[in-house]
């Protein structure tokens, strides 16, 4: 006996699909060590990487719109509120990763067409490599904070020395508050 449509979208769930156990069966595999579903984060990611600072979002080609993919088929019936329904997910999509890369998060999307068997091993190397490789650029990028925190700290203490030594010369303190270039006329 078919299913009402109401009883089969029941049957959908959010979290721990089939696409989703399987990237997290392969990534574990690869000796990648992760967290699943953190609340914390915006969107929920479906996987998230801290290590190497990376989000992984399992999408549904039919859920998330997968324009480019001869698996998403837009419904027959009730296309007005499909249509709506995809845009709606896509806008959320695009603003939950705008939201996860301004804290400093690199986000990937894995879609559901690209694990199927045929290319499923591809898939899965290519995304191994986009997760070294974030963990390079995060490395990367927290040193030269770490540089640019080391000269702002290297700058402050030589003011406060150059301060010290005129305060020294007898100066009076609000002439030691001039600017830069008036300080050096002194």
């Amino acid at each position: 006996m078919p299913l009402t449509r109401s009883q089969n979208m029941a049957r959908i769930h959010g979290k721990d699909t089939k696409p989703e156990i399987r990237v997290r069966k392969a990534l574990h595999a690869k000796g990648f060590r992760f967290r699943v579903n953190v609340r914390s984060l915006s969107g929920t990611p479906d996987i998230v990487l801290p290590k190497y600072r990376t989000c992984v979002f399992v999408n549904g080609c039919f859920w998330h719109g997968h324009d480019k993919c001869s698996f998403y088929s837009r419904p027959k019936s009730n296309k007005e509120f499909w249509q709506d329904k995809v845009k709606r997910n896509k806008a959320r999509d695009e603003l939950v990763v705008a939201k996860l890369s301004s804290m400093g998060w690199y986000c990937v999307s894995v879609w559901e067409c690209e694990l199927k068997k045929a290319v499923f091993e591809n898939t899965m190397e290519a995304l191994a490599a986009t997760i070294r490789g974030n963990r390079e650029r995060w490395e990367q990028e927290k040193a030269r904070k770490r540089q640019e925190r080391m000269q702002a700290k290297e700058r402050k203490t030589l003011s406060e020395r150059r301060q010290q030594e005129l305060m020294l010369k007898g100066v009076s303190p609000a002439i030691v508050r001039l600017s830069k270039e008036d300080s050096e006329e002194l």
